[in-house]
This record gives C-alpha cells, sequence and structure tokens, in this order.
C-alpha cells in the first residue's frame, strides 16, 4: 500500500490516520450545553429539512465527509444543484445532477441490489447486514430532493422516484442502505407522506412557522413547544434533532467550508483508491451485491 499525501485544510494539513466506521456513531456538532452530539447512520435513515440558509447542506455535507472517510462505507449522491454534494463525487460510486432519467436509474440499480442482499440475507438465515459482512453499507444521499419529485420530468417520472426512494427507506436499511434526504419543506407535495413518515431521524433547521416545522419532525412537536420556528435566522446551523422514539433536542451542526471539503473529498478519494483499487464499482456492476 503507497503512503497517502497529507491534505491541507483551512484549519491545516490532514495527517494520515486509522480509517472510520459507518458502524460507529457520527458527530454532527454540540447540544445547548456545548456537549456533543453524535448520530448513528447504520441501519437508519436521516431527513433534513428547513428554510433555505438554515444549514441543511452542511450537515449533509458533514454526514457525507464521515461516510467518504468510512472504508466499509460507499457513497450515493444525487445533486438537484450539483454544486452541494458535487465536490464528494470522486468519492462516490455514482453521482447524479439535476437528470431525472439518470435518477430513476440509479435509483432502479439500488433497488435490485437491495434484493440481491435480501436474498442472500435468507440463504444465511439472518435479518441485517454486520461489519463482518463480505459487502459494504451505502450512503445515498440526496440534496434538493423536490428536484426530482415535484419539479423536473413529468408526473410520471415523479411519482416513480418517489416510489423507488419509498422503498429504499421501507427497506433498505437492514441490508445497510442508509438513506439521507435534504429539502426545504417536505410536505406532501414534496415528500409523499408514506415516503416522508418512514425517516425515524430527522433534522429541523429554522422554519417560517410552526406548521412547516411539524412537518419536519412530526404532528403536535409544536403544540409541545419544540418548534424551528423560534430558531433565530442569524443562528443558520442551528435546529432540532429528534431520533426514534425520542424527544427534540437543540444542535449545532458542525460546518465544513469550500476548502475543507475539497481537502477531505482528495484524502478520501486518495485513500479509497488505494484500498478498492480491486474492487467493482456499483456504475459498471448494478447488481453486485
Amino acid at each position: 500500500m503507497q503512503p497517502m499525501t497529507v491534505a491541507d485544510t483551512a484549519l491545516g494539513p490532514v495527517k494520515p490516520g486509522l480509517p472510520l466506521s459507518i458502524f460507529d456513531s457520527v458527530h454532527v456538532g454540540i447540544d445547548e450545553f456545548g456537549l456533543p452530539v453524535r448520530v448513528p447512520l447504520i441501519w437508519r435513515n436521516l431527513l433534513i429539512g428547513g428554510e433555505p440558509g438554515a444549514g441543511k447542506s452542511a450537515l449533509l455535507n458533514v454526514l457525507v465527509a464521515y461516510a467518504a472517510l468510512c472504508l466499509d462505507c460507499r457513497l450515493i449522491l444525487l445533486d438537484g444543484k450539483q454544486v452541494e454534494l458535487g465536490q464528494w463525487r470522486k468519492c462516490a460510486d455514482a453521482f447524479v445532477g439535476p437528470h431525472i432519467v439518470k435518477a430513476l436509474a440509479l435509483l432502479s440499480r439500488i433497488q435490485t441490489m437491495m434484493d440481491n442482499r435480501y436474498a442472500y440475507l435468507l440463504d444465511c438465515e439472518r435479518r441485517k447486514i454486520t461489519p463482518q459482512d463480505v459487502f459494504t453499507a451505502y450512503v445515498v444521499a440526496i440534496d434538493e430532493i423536490a428536484y426530482y419529485s415535484a419539479t423536473t420530468g413529468d408526473k410520471k417520472q415523479r411519482e416513480e422516484f418517489a416510489s423507488l426512494l419509498r422503498d429504499l427507506v421501507a427497506r433498505g436499511r437492514a441490508v445497510g442502505i442508509i438513506v439521507i434526504a435534504a429539502t426545504q419543506r417536505p410536505s406532501s407535495d414534496i415528500i409523499p407522506t408514506s415516503l416522508r413518515d418512514l425517516f425515524a431521524w430527522r433534522f429541523a433547521g429554522r422554519c417560517t412557522n410552526d406548521s412547516s416545522s411539524d412537518i419536519v419532525l412530526g404532528h403536535g412537536w409544536a403544540n409541545k413547544g419544540w418548534t424551528a420556528n423560534a430558531i433565530s435566522p442569524n443562528n443558520p446551523g442551528a435546529g432540532l434533532l429528534i431520533a426514534e422514539g425520542g424527544s427534540p433536542q437543540l444542535v449545532k451542526t458542525a460546518y465544513l467550508d469550500d476548502r475543507t471539503c475539497a481537502a477531505i473529498a482528495a484524502y478520501a478519494g486518495e485513500m479509497r483508491a488505494t484500498a478498492t483499487a480491486d474492487r467493482p464499482r456499483l456504475r459498471s456492476v448494478p447488481s453486485a451485491a
């Protein structure tokens, strides 16, 4: 194995270290007492919502950066704007920008892979993957989900996108498919309720009203005093994080600037190229497990 170069960031050089694992919790920021907040991603899905400038993409980039540094995880990226997740495209097995046909083809391939993995688990008489499995987890990160589900293409294509994504969120967790989706307001015209309700973990950045906050966190939290409408517009990155079966907590998410993202992406790309040079990628073997 060739030694990896030192990547430079806004905070100084990043020295090579032990790879991270997607089976460990991810540091996403601090709570109101300054204590670290960590989110487990494996066997879970996360929905991120909030008004423009609330910090949705910042949180998404933190999670993608962590996944990029995990050799036991592979990346699938869809970005309607291209630039929010574009820096990570060289670390990813697949990257789709504002192209609904390519997005549908990609989700269909992931669905096939998911079915193959379930067939494998059935033969092994098991219910979910473990860190010792021969195949790795996938993080499917989607920014500006509204572009694919409500803006581009025709009605049939948008409905197909929502249906495929719903299947991945509903069935993918046990076989290591982790969906992280970000949008401004995940109302029923953007994300069907049957899909939105499947996300057990949710993050609500600042919202313009209590109703929008409840759409992200779940119905009734505003009446209990938990509303992202109370977050100051001068406090980007602050939001309410809720876990499956839990209560919201106020979190200030970490932030990676463009230079730092580029440096981490370059380092992660080199690390992955060195460690997985002989491993097939999803784009060339669509049905591989």
